[in-house]
């Protein structure tokens, strides 16, 4: 029953860290969502009003920053876009990775060394991410040269 337990645990961390990975470049969607509908909540808006208004403003920035993508040409300011999403999900990737290292080893330098090095995974892919959803410029000039 035990091994059982060990299986689903490490069944559980493998598909967290998946969806971290999947899902990184929509970190500041999402924190710009939960943002809008926890202060629309505070205005009285009510929980559907807050939902609804947090899920088009999480919608609203995913597509001004594919939008800003598409259309800014300058290679400067497609990293300074591409660096506004994975900033947050290197945070999220950072703080991911130290509550599973939390949970591992008792040693508090090791457990943010090892959530230094996720952040800077989650932060890579993010950005890798983000350089696929830019379109190349008319030079061809892209986040990433390829």
């Amino acid at each position: 029953m035990i091994f059982l337990g060990l299986l689903v645990s490490l069944a559980a961390i493998g598909t967290m860290c998946w969806l971290l990975f999947n899902l990184a470049v929509f970190a500041l969607p999402f924190f710009a969502g939960v943002t809008l509908g926890t202060w629309a909540y505070g205005t009285g808006a009510g929980w559907l009003g807050a939902t609804v208004i947090g899920l088009a403003g999480a919608g609203l920035v995913l597509a001004l920053g594919q939008g800003l993508l598409l259309v800014v040409r300058p290679l400067w300011a497609r990293l300074l876009i591409a660096l506004a999403f994975v900033a947050p999900a290197g945070v999220a990737g950072f703080h991911a990775v130290l509550g599973i290292t939390r949970l591992l080893m008792p040693s508090e330098v090791w457990q943010v060394v090892f959530a230094i090095i996720g952040a800077v995974a989650v932060g890579i892919t993010a950005f890798l991410r983000v350089a696929g959803m830019a379109a190349p410029g008319d030079a061809g000039v892209s986040l990433v040269r390829g």
